[in-house]
């Protein structure tokens, strides 16, 4: 429960994870990227193009575009042979070094991702159902920090935005990982860009203190709804939240808490198996079917 981050000092900053410029196939310069994110009312925003020779290994350098009221964290799609598929690995690294050195042709995935995260980097496995991930592949990643559990990107390429069940088949084999949405925004003609973002509790809004609130989980996942507060009792959970229509406690089997109505902004629900598990996490829905997600709780 250490990693529940509405009660740590300082205030949430709105921030998007995984995103595309021109620099790799996205449609817009990286300055124009940033414009759109910041007059969307974000606080910070990572830039990750795909790190490929195609496009030079691109790590772009967006210091110069932070202020006061804006930060950015370096960062980068990574890639090696191979999935379970036959595929090229897709690892989220933010807040890499901008002298991270390209994969060598024998670098697995799992060791480029291990490399991103000694050399400093948050590590995410980007869009897992989008590509068919396997559980075996996901095990594999041992230096990853997250699951990316909701992509708007892969909502609209395949139907395969949501990677939750893939997160919660790791999290139930004892892998304590953590679980943000991310746009993936192209900027191309579909809706993928303001749509699912992370809620970052810092102290200030510097990278040095996003990029290690993320390591810590002190952050939430929205399409929109607010989770204001949770607090955990033996046998209950409190939640607070901006109005909406559900509220859903799971773990990670078929045991499910819930309270449907409308306008709930805040209520009680009765879990007493919450000491029969590992972990446990939230999910809230609003009218427009919107959610915001808590990362795993780990009760157990």
């Amino acid at each position: 429960m250490n990693n529940l981050p509405f009660r740590k000092p300082g205030r949430f900053y709105r921030g998007n994870l995984h995103t595309h410029s021109n620099r790799s196939d996205g449609e817009l310069p990286p300055e124009e990227v940033i414009a759109a994110y910041r007059a969307q009312g974000y606080d910070f925003l990572a830039l990750t193009d795909h790190f490929l020779p195609q496009y030079n290994f691109p790590i772009t350098d967006t210091r110069a575009f932070r202020d006061a009221r804006f930060t950015t964290l370096p960062g980068a799609e990574l890639h090696a042979p191979q999935t379970s598929a036959g595929r090229l690995w897709h690892i989220i690294a933010v807040g890499l070094p901008h002298d991270f050195a390209p994969p060598t042709p024998d670098e697995t995935g799992p060791a480029l991702a291990a490399r991103a995260a000694a050399a400093g980097a948050f590590v995410g496995i980007a869009h897992p159902a989008w590509y068919t991930l396997t559980l075996d592949d996901g095990l594999s990643l041992e230096a990853a920090h997250a699951v990316e559990v909701f992509n708007a990107t892969s909502v609209w390429d395949n139907d395969r935005g949501d990677g939750w069940y893939f997160c919660d088949m790791l999290l139930a084999r004892g892998r304590r990982l953590l679980a943000y949405a991310a746009d993936d925004a192209h900027f191309s003609i579909r809706p993928d860009t303001f749509v699912g973002w992370v809620e970052v509790r810092a102290e200030e809004l510097s990278p040095e203190a996003i990029l290690d609130a993320l390591k810590q989980g002190a952050f939430y996942s929205t399409q929109g709804p607010r989770i204001e507060d949770i607090d955990i009792a033996e046998r209950s959970l409190a939640v607070r939240c901006s109005p909406v229509r559900a509220v859903f406690v799971v773990g990670p089997d078929e045991r499910a808490q819930r309270q449907l109505g409308q306008a709930i902004t805040s209520c009680t629900l009765s879990v007493p198996w919450i000491g029969e598990v590992p972990y446990i996490r939230v999910t809230v829905v609003d009218d427009a079917g919107r959610k915001a997600w808590t990362n795993p709780i780990w009760v157990g």
